[in-house]
């Protein structure tokens, strides 16, 4: 740990020393991006369904801007969310990431998988009901559409549905209207290669539209003795975008994209490719309606095929239709009532070591909410929401949260919630059967339960001036009916899922902004997680341990310098701490990524950017079940026309 703290200290100082050295050129002008105070301005909608300023939002949210997004020179999603301060991000491979909240991570080698955080793009969900959690190289925005990403650490089962146990991450792109005329940016570097086309118009004043190709390759990370892993993969995208206002009440939208990709799997060039393909279509339709009154409907399509070597491949697809009002009953009350209808056939065409029983199946999902928020004084509110759904495996479950804030003056909000969320099962938990030489290794439970969770969170956002802000938030997590491995038989040794682990989380959440000057800024945080859990009685694989759960750090930092050096020059850097992981054991580690971007005019800008810049290979989870992650750098292109 001495060595990592002198790491972490003397890149630091080189931040901070960086910093005065531009100040003496006296030749910079104020950052593009908004200050601090603007920033607590920002309008989100994750926490209540409705905009609301981000400094009044009572949940542990961040919002990862379009300006931060451009400064970090991040060119994948996973690698976006770094941004944000209350994420855990790991790459376990060229294509594949782990991104949770609050711990989870899961255990590959257990086949317990990161599935505590809900994704959503444009309010479309991209969990998978399958196996619960999300293919992150199956999700690609391409940086230049982002609107903002809203991350919230914490349950937001109430309003988004299950599975949205520890956390929700939705992913805004902007509209047409913002994305007018042509964009390429290409993208070069040892590691990863990217060309992105956009071209965005209009018909008459009331018809913005946009289309776009993108494709990105990623190439091979390493093996412990320095070896390729042969995990390269590649992933071409096109899509569109129409937004219409036929009216001054009325928006309409349209949007949808389509994908293919390639990934090469273990060590065997050219062979046992992984093949990806999807695509899907959303419209929406929102309408002004007296007072502040608004009706949304959303309607989408997602389809997606995975084909697996040794796994199978799977088709699924997606029908959602969801709506929601939003009104004031009266001058104390605003009130959202809601519900979705969600319908997922699906196929999965295993092998004779894996498969399915029944392999194919049509889940039914519904569900509604009600949500009313109360202003009991003029600064103190509370808001309790209720959602009933009715889950294909787990039946009709409650999920309701309670929430007390108070904003005790214009600068600061103190906030206390309540509130109830499941994961809920899949068919990987109720029908898998996996064989080894003719025997049943493992099949799935059919009375396999939902995890449960009672969380209880109090926290404060505090804005000091413009220049300065803080978010500190903690937490208690009550865990029940978590998933388990269990022994079904002894000769021959079979197993299932049991639902046979509980026990507890708490820790805290904190993050800082400060603008040192116009043209610097600074932003610092720090996680602190504790982790209880124990087996119920009747537990009978106990052998593996409650490591299967997750493998999380105790403790990790990070620490932002952003800054204008000369004019139309600017310099980010990103330095990050990842405490030690337990079991399997993986020691603590501090990171680096910078970029450097230059505006040559007002529609060509440069970059070069550099990532893991502190080590010439790193890893970012135990050698069993992931690869090594190489230092690496891109030169980037961005020219508008």
């Amino acid at each position: 740990m001495g060595a990592i703290s002198r790491s972490f200290c003397v890149v630091l100082g080189g931040l901070l020393g960086l910093g005065f050295l531009s100040a003496r050129g006296q030749t910079v002008r104020e950052l593009q991006e908004m200050s601090i105070g603007q920033l607590q301005s920002l309008d989100v909608t994750s926490v209540t369904r409705t905009p609301q300023d981000l400094g009044d939002a009572p949940a542990a949210v961040y919002v990862i801007t379009p300006d931060a997004i451009a400064r970090s020179g991040a060119r994948t999603l996973p690698e976006i969310l770094r941004l944000a301060p209350n994420l855990e991000v790991i790459r376990i491979s060229a294509s594949r990431y782990i991104v949770t909240a609050r711990g989870f991570t899961g255990n590959i080698g257990d086949q317990n998988f990161s599935n505590q955080m809900l994704v959503l793009v444009d309010g479309r969900s991209v969990y998978s009901p399958l196996f619960s959690g999300v293919y992150w190289d199956m999700q690609d925005v391409a940086p230049a559409e982002i609107e903002r990403i809203e991350v919230i650490s914490g349950p937001g089962a109430t309003l988004w549905g299950a599975n949205a146990v520890n956390g929700v991450i939705n992913i805004i792109t902007k509209k047409a209207s913002a994305t007018q005329g042509g964009l390429l940016e290409l993208d070069a570097g040892n590691l990863e290669q990217s060309v992105y086309l956009r071209y965005g118009g209009r018909i008459g004043d009331s018809l913005a539209w946009r289309l776009y190709g993108r494709g990105y390759f990623g190439s091979d990370t390493e093996t412990a003795s320095d070896a390729s892993a042969h995990d390269h993969w590649q992933r071409p995208q096109g899509g569109f975008r129409l937004d219409w206002t036929p009216s001054d009440a009325d928006t309409i939208s349209v949007q949808g994209d389509a994908f293919t990709g390639w990934e090469t799997r273990g060590g065997n060039p050219g062979q046992d490719s992984a093949d990806i393909t999807g695509y899907n279509l959303e419209t929406s339709w929102s309408r002004a309606l007296e007072g502040a009154s608004r009706l949304q409907l959303t309607a989408s399509v997602d389809h997606e095929s995975r084909n697996t070597p040794g796994n199978g491949t799977f088709e699924l697809t997606q029908f959602d239709l969801d709506g929601q009002y939003s009104f004031n009953m009266n001058e104390r009350n605003k009130m959202v009532v809601g519900g979705e209808a969600r319908i997922s056939p699906y196929h999965i065409y295993g092998n004779s070591t894996l498969f399915f029983a029944p392999d194919s199946r049509t889940l039914q999902l519904f569900d509604g909410f009600v949500e009313d928020s109360i202003a009991l004084t003029p600064s103190v509110s509370s808001t309790f929401a209720l959602k009933i759904e009715d889950d294909p495996f787990s039946g009709v479950t409650p999920l309701p949260t309670a929430n007390l804030s108070w904003k005790a003056d214009d600068n600061i909000l103190l906030w206390a919630k309540a509130s109830r969320a499941i994961r809920s099962p899949t068919p990987f938990d109720v029908d898998v059967h996996e064989n080894f030489q003719n025997i049943v290794f493992l099949q799935g439970d059919r009375n396999f339960q939902s995890a449960q969770l009672w969380a209880y969170e109090i926290g404060s956002r505090y804005e000091v001036a413009e220049r300065f802000s803080v978010s500190l938030s903690a937490f208690y997590n009550d865990y029940d009916d978590l998933r388990t491995v269990e022994i079904l038989g002894v000769a021959p040794l079979s197993l299932t899922w049991g639902n046979n682990l509980e026990g507890h989380t708490y820790g805290f959440e904190a993050w800082a902004d400060y603008q040192m000057a116009p043209w610097w800024r600074l932003s610092a945080s720090f996680d602190q997680l504790s982790e209880r859990f124990r087996f119920k009685p009747g537990a009978t694989a106990t052998f593996l341990g409650t490591a299967q759960l997750g493998d999380d750090p105790k403790q990790s930092a990070t620490l932002r310098s952003t800054m204008d050096i000369l004019h139309d020059v600017g310099l980010s850097a990103d330095l990050r701490y990842v405490g030690p992981l337990p079991d399997p054991h993986l020691p603590d580690y501090v990171e680096l990524d910078a970029n450097v971007w230059w505006n040559m005019s007002d529609t060509t800008r440069v970059s070069l950017s550099g990532f893991n810049l502190l080590h010439a290979r790193h890893f970012e989870f135990p050698q069993s079940e992931a690869t090594a992650v190489p230092r690496s750098w891109s030169v980037g292109l961005q020219w508008r026309f």
